[in-house]
This record gives C-alpha cells, sequence and structure tokens, in this order.
C-alpha cells in the first residue's frame, strides 16, 4: 500500500502549491475552494494508505525486487453467473438519470434499486447457493 500511499502524497504535494498560485491569479473563490478541498482529500487518502501499510505485512507491489509470481494466488471471491450487479446498476443508472430529467424518475427508481441491492447482498442465503 505504500505505492498508493506514495501516489496521493505526491498529488497533495502537487495540489498545496497550485492553490495559492490560482488564487493569486484567478480570485476564484470556487475554485480555490475546489483545491483545498482536493488536497485535502489527497491528504486523507494519503495518510490511511501510509499508515496501513505499517500495520500490514508487505505486499509483492511493494517490495523492488517481487517477481510476478509472488502476486499469484487467490486475489478474492467473485460471484460467478451474478445478473445482481447488473440490475443494481441498471437501477442505480435509473436513478441518476432521475436527478437530471425529473423528480418522478428518481422515486420510480428507488424500489428497483432497493430491490437489487437486496438481491445483491443476499444471493448466497438462498436457493442453489445457500450456506
Amino acid at each position: 500500500m505504500k505505492v498508493e500511499g506514495n501516489l496521493f502524497a505526491g498529488i497533495g504535494i502537487f495540489v498545496a502549491p497550485v492553490i495559492f498560485i490560482y488564487w493569486y491569479y484567478s480570485g476564484d473563490p470556487t475554485g480555490t475552494v475546489a483545491l483545498v478541498l482536493t488536497f485535502g482529500l489527497c491528504t486523507l487518502v494519503a495518510f490511511y494508505f501510509l499508515f496501513t501499510a505499517h500495520r500490514i505485512d508487505p505486499r509483492p507491489e511493494d517490495d523492488r525486487s517481487a517477481l510476478i509470481a509472488d502476486g499469484a494466488g487467490e486475489l478474492g471471491f467473485y460471484s460467478p453467473y451474478s445478473w445482481w450487479p447488473l440490475a443494481l446498476g441498471a437501477s442505480a443508472a435509473m436513478g441518476f438519470l432521475g436527478l437530471c430529467i425529473g423528480w418522478w424518475l428518481f422515486i420510480m427508481s428507488v424500489p428497483f434499486f432497493a430491490i437489487s441491492a437486496f438481491g445483491f447482498v443476499f444471493e448466497y442465503y438462498r436457493g442453489e447457493h445457500a450456506h
């Protein structure tokens, strides 16, 4: 996680002087606030990644002498043949489109989103894959 932490720290270090340069030449308070918030977010994420990197074992990405084979193995569990992510994404897209078009579409998308989220979370608690 050191690589990610250093990346966000580098972005934060770059944004810090840009805030003052942008404020001086533009005088735009909105852009200045956006840059300040960007700096704060980069600092927050960099602190989290670097703090977490000290608490866990080093990953192959953090070792300069690591080989590609060092990163082999199981990375996690991905649900095969699941249609719930598609339904969840479609209902979320419908909800965000509703924010642009009208509240009626957003309100109509809420039950679809709730059903999709419920089905996605509890997919392995019923049917053939129940534990």
